[in-house]
């Protein structure tokens, strides 16, 4: 546990070390927050608030990320900045997943996805030649992430994704065509990369384009980015959408999608939205710090680099 406490100081001072150098500011933003996260696939945690009405909504939700608050601040006019700070998922627990864990997120103004891309392969090659590590890095467009399978993502039907996945079982009801393509990537694709490369995945279907801008094109893609570090998925990044209107009508379509599944639906962040047109043309990305850290100690179970498991919490 020593080991692993000294590795984490090194990584946080490694990262505090390479925004310095780049003008990038260090801030906290709130843990809790009057909206929660609106995507299907992610699970707020909340609680309750006792004291003065006054203050606001006595609900208050457990942040799944930083990123409406950094955003908040850089709409404000703070400048390029990041946040390392505890986060909380609902219903993620297991060798891979904690429910509460530690993200990194930054944002630069004036990039897009893919300068901010190599922005965040250089941060996470620093991370492993400080440990004794080297990696090949290979970039490669969502399209191309398939072509091994014979499979064009954007055009192939449910029936075609779902053909390399039959031996595994998997029971289709409920799923769509973005279900699919996630579980190609993680069941015959991920498992594949080799422990010594970074893989980036960019320009996704405009389906999965969460809070990415869009770029018109046959087909239009979502202008975001995955980071992997061998099988590890560690990071995922946007050039950032602006567009208020746009916004709220995904926030709107999530909990639609959450009203469909029998979930509950989820307060929408209202001064997120009032933010918006404020917002520079920048990009953000979110790196989970134990995924990292879990590669950097070689092991894949994140017991090993927390202190206390959610089972010993």
């Amino acid at each position: 546990m020593r080991r692993a406490f000294k590795l984490r100081t090194k990584l946080h001072a490694l990262i505090r070390t390479f925004f310095a150098e780049r003008g990038v500011l260090e801030v906290e933003t709130p843990i809790l927050g009057e909206a929660g996260n609106t995507e299907p696939n992610i699970e707020s945690f909340s609680t309750t608030f006792d004291g003065p009405v006054v203050a606001g909504s006595r609900e208050r939700w457990l942040r799944t990320s930083p990123e409406h608050a950094l955003k908040r601040l850089v709409a404000g006019g703070i400048g390029d900045c990041y946040e390392i700070g505890r986060v909380f998922r609902n219903g993620e627990a297991g060798r891979r997943h904690n429910p509460e864990f530690t993200m990194l997120e930054w944002y630069r103004i004036g990039f897009d996805h893919r300068r901010l891309m190599h922005e965040t392969v250089a941060l996470v090659l620093a991370a492993l030649a400080a440990t004794g590590w080297a990696a090949d890095v290979v970039e490669t467009s969502y399209r191309d992430l398939f072509a091994d399978l014979a499979i064009d993502p954007f055009d192939a039907t449910i029936e075609a994704l779902r053909a390399p996945l039959a031996a595994f079982g998997i029971d289709p009801h409920g799923l769509s065509r973005d279900d699919w393509l996630d579980l190609l990537i993680t069941h015959r694709i991920q498992p594949a990369f080799p422990r010594d490369r970074i893989t980036v995945v960019y320009d996704f279907p405009a389906s999965q384009c969460a809070l990415a801008k869009i770029r018109d094109g046959q087909p239009p893609v979502a202008e975001r980015f995955e980071l992997f570090l061998g099988t590890y998925e560690l990071a995922n990044g946007y050039h950032e959408l602006t567009d208020t209107t746009e916004q709220r009508a995904r926030f709107e379509r999530d909990n639609a999608r959450r009203r469909a599944r029998g979930q509950r639906e989820v307060p929408i962040d209202a001064r997120l939205l009032d933010a918006l047109p404020h917002l520079p043309a920048c990009a953000g990305v979110a790196l989970g710090i134990e995924r990292l850290l879990m590669a950097l100690a070689d092991t894949d179970d994140i017991a090993d680099v927390i202190a206390f498991p959610f089972a010993d919490a």
